[in-house]
């Protein structure tokens, strides 16, 4: 061995997990640089009841493109590790089958408008929005087909950088013309900007097929094959987006508003998660392929306390100085706390699920789907229930509006546990992430936290928030963290320039 490999991991998995981990870390914090401009213009100038009323549709549409992918996004990774046929012919084979189930979207929002705006007129500049569901649909694609290759940069590059700095200055561009559709112009206009940004490197990688020729019947196994992860996928979104949609049938737009710039913020957690999907999906789908579930299991366990840890480090940094990240989009905003808390929360429970369901949609698809059947249901039971009661109790309405943020959390409990326990079942091995040392972080955050709330807002978010992450992580990396965790932050020169490593048998630029 040659002296300087003696540092390196003893997983080339792990390696790959780790540099994929951190590129697409690069396009979280991007990402999250970029969305707070547009959150601030959103609320600031356009106000709660446009906020509200651009989010149910917004909502609404990208449900649609999730269902038109048939769950390519992430069972594309696996169609590619079997197939025999030409990798260029299956990725437009799965395109050709996302453009036709965008089609029937497009078709179906077009003719029943209504269902984007159900609390609100249909007016303006409406009809332009379900053209998004292709755009959408095909940039997923085309960027898990770029993530089977390692391609991870192109993915930052369209949706942490391309899409959400379009969104920010098109809405404050529009905001000078109209503020009836600037919201719905910038959000078409930063969709097509990240399709280009998908569509560039992916013809650069995979080229346009030779003799490809569309072929029914496999492109109809293709799609029933997905439905199982094509659900999942949807159930997984949806739990994400049911409470805004319960909100916007019992509240007004104002009050779906101020929720929904609370749920953006809290999603941002989530983010850490989708880290680590493009390069985890791909290296679970060979192990299994190569019948090796252990490494799965070893896997699965790795990425599922990076995730919980940054999940929880965040989750604190936002959630304790709340009100004064709620009242950076707006005074209106900060009866949105209650809301942004159990949101928070309910991240940190989803971590287990969400890292044991990139193993799950390969090895138990149904069961998988059945569990993330129930969950939703549970979590639109809760919704109802919670806020018919809080209702009769008369608390205030904004209280009442935390119905389902808890619903959520006690939901994505559920799932945890019953999808992990499922894994652990099926490959014989542990894989939960959880490790106590991370109780020993949180409450070094929530005590510098407790110091942080006593300062002015300005201080609480600039001096704040870093300082609380900064205890979180301190302790975390001297007590829980061992060597194969600090992989994860051994930052190279090759993951800022590039991310484009070939598949196993495959060069990036020469496609099968």
């Amino acid at each position: 061995m040659k002296p300087e490999q003696a540092d390196l991991p003893p997983s080339a998995d792990l390696a790959a997990l780790a540099r994929g981990g951190r590129i697409n870390f690069l396009g979280f914090v991007l990402r999250l640089v970029a969305r707070l401009p547009f959150l601030f213009i959103a609320g600031r100038i356009y106000g709660p009841a446009e906020l509200g009323r651009f989010a149910f549709a917004v909502l609404v549409v990208e449900l649609a493109a999730q269902l038109a992918t048939l769950g390519l996004k992430r069972g594309l990774a696996q169609q590619l590790a079997h197939s025999d046929k030409p990798h260029v012919c299956v990725v437009w084979d799965a395109l050709l089958v996302a453009a036709l189930g965008s089609a029937i979207a497009i078709a179906a929002l077009m003719i029943f408008p209504q269902a984007m705006f159900p609390n609100s007129e249909v007016r303006g500049l409406e009809w332009l929005l379900p053209l998004t569901v292709i755009a959408l649909a095909w940039s997923d694609v085309m960027l898990a087909a770029l993530a089977y290759r390692h391609d991870i940069a192109s993915t930052v590059r369209a949706r942490a950088i391309v899409e959400p700095w379009l969104i920010s200055i098109a809405a404050l561009a529009w905001s000078y013309i109209s503020l009836r559709d600037g919201l719905i112009i910038a959000y078409v206009l930063s969709m097509a900007g990240a399709l280009i940004a998908s569509v560039i490197p992916f013809v650069r990688s995979y080229g346009i097929p030779e003799g490809w020729r569309p072929e029914p019947g496999p492109l109809w196994r293709m799609a029933r094959r997905n439905i199982p992860v094509a659900a999942a996928d949807a159930v997984e979104w949806g739990s994400r987006r049911l409470d805004l949609a319960v909100l916007g049938l019992f509240f007004s737009p104002a009050v779906v508003g101020i929720y929904y710039v609370a749920q953006q913020v809290a999603s941002l957690p989530s983010k850490l998660k989708s880290s680590f999907d493009p390069i985890l999906g791909p290296v679970i789908a060979r192990n299994l392929a190569a019948g090796d579930h252990q490494a799965v299991a070893r896997q699965v366990r790795q990425v599922g306390f990076w995730v919980i840890g940054a999940q929880m480090g965040v989750a604190l940094a936002l959630g304790i100085p709340g009100e004064a990240v709620m009242g950076l989009v707006g005074a209106a905003f900060v009866a949105g706390t209650a809301a942004l808390a159990f949101l928070l929360a309910a991240e940190v429970a989803a971590a287990m699920a969400a890292v044991s369901e990139a193993a799950l949609i390969y090895i138990a698809r149904h069961r998988n789907m059945w569990l993330s059947l129930a969950m939703i249901v549970l979590q639109a039971v809760l919704s109802v229930v919670l806020i018919l009661a809080m209702r009769r109790a008369e608390l205030p309405e904004m209280w009442q509006a935390t119905g389902p943020a808890i619903a959520l959390l006690l939901a994505l409990g559920f799932a945890a546990i019953a999808k992990s326990r499922l894994l652990c079942r099926i490959l014989d091995g542990p894989v939960s992430g959880w490790r106590w040392p991370l109780m020993w972080a949180a409450g070094a955050g929530i005590l510098v936290g407790q110091l942080a709330i006593m300062m002015p807002e300005w201080a609480e978010l600039l001096f704040g928030v870093p300082a609380i992450l900064i205890a979180f992580g301190f302790v975390l990396w001297t007590k829980g963290f061992g060597p194969e965790d600090r992989e994860l932050f051994r930052m190279k020169k090759q993951d800022i320039e590039d991310m484009s490593l070939p598949a196993p048998g495959e060069s990036p630029q020469a496609p099968r």
